[in-house]
């Protein structure tokens, strides 16, 4: 694996692209052109970010931060793929995390934010393209697209900096008569082996998942098959979900250029929770990123998922 500096420098360049801004319930409120230059200076010993906000009939405004380092909050895939975002939830306090995904010329990032009511407060979906390409922007995503069996491999970094794991993923996800979305999450081999089935509710573009089951990304993702422990109270001894009290409900939205955003409504003492961005980049290729946290509101991992669809899903009656 690359360094976490070498991962870093794989996003240099110069991306175009906009910022726009969603309500929790997926209503766009602004959109901001912009150009982030990313650049390795001092033989890439030190790399500058450069982002001009360009407000249409507005001042021009530049914002520039150097790095010589990677810190803790931030962590990089081989890809280049990144999370950025507080170590820590606490509650009355504003809480967010930046999500980034990349793939050839083309690189699509968002912004999830909470308010000091640990509400979901809004959403900022970041698409950009490098300079003197012409890759066109995937269309909104649907849940159909999303339908049918998806094989992949995940890759998670720990927070405590412990070995990555690595290790097979398997999704299926149905649409019932009933107006509901049946999903069965399988992951990891022999022993470690769990699958999990949840259900949500759909709401024209927005998933709503029964608190205590758990959507795209499973916290579990983030932890050693031998930290049982930590599984208290989540997974059956058969390794399905089961409901928990007063548990955290979940949402899916659907957004454009194929990104979804997964992430709590509200954030719960007491309870685990993560918040989840995804990208259909191509109609059968997918990449999801997942940034996990305990019951204490500590982040302790981010996971890379990049899926593949193997067949198409159907309608389910009854």
């Amino acid at each position: 694996m690359r360094s976490q500096w070498e991962c870093f420098l794989q996003n240099q360049g110069s991306w175009h692209g906009s910022f726009t801004t969603f309500s929790p319930k997926g209503q766009q409120l602004k959109d901001i052109p912009s150009v982030l230059t990313i650049e390795g200076l001092d033989d890439n010993q030190k790399i500058r970010l450069t982002l001009r906000y360009l407000p249409p009939e507005q001042a021009i405004f530049n914002r520039i931060l150097e790095y010589t380092n990677v810190d803790r909050y931030l962590m990089f895939f081989d890809s280049g793929a990144f999370s950025q975002g507080a170590l820590q939830w606490i509650p009355y306090g504003e809480f967010g995390a930046e999500f980034g995904l990349i793939e050839g010329n083309r690189r699509l990032r968002m912004v999830q934010l909470y308010n000091r009511e640990s509400q979901l407060k809004q959403l900022t979906l970041i698409r950009e393209k490098l300079a003197g390409t012409d890759t066109p922007e995937r269309p909104p995503l649907t849940l159909e697209q999303l339908l049918g069996e998806w094989r992949g491999e995940a890759v998670t970094l720990y927070s405590d900096l412990r070995t990555p794991n690595i290790y097979p993923t398997h999704l299926k996800l149905q649409h019932h008569e009933s107006n509901r979305l049946v999903q069965q999450l399988t992951f990891g081999t022999g022993e470690s082996l769990r699958t999990i089935t949840s259900s949500a509710k759909i709401d024209g573009s927005i998933l709503y998942f029964d608190g205590g089951a758990t959507p795209v990304g499973k916290p579990d993702l983030a932890v050693r098959p031998r930290d049982d422990e930590s599984r208290k109270g989540m997974l059956t001894k058969r390794g399905n979900a089961h409901q928990e009290k007063g548990a955290v409900s979940t949402q899916v939205l659907l957004l454009p250029d194929g990104a979804s955003s997964t992430c709590p409504i509200t954030v719960k003492p007491g309870h685990s929770f993560f918040l989840e961005v995804g990208w259909l980049w191509q109609p059968n290729q997918r990449q999801r990123l997942i940034r996990s946290f305990n019951d204490k509101g500590q982040w302790v991992s981010l996971t890379l998922v990049r899926e593949q669809k193997v067949s198409s899903g159907h309608y389910i009656k009854g």
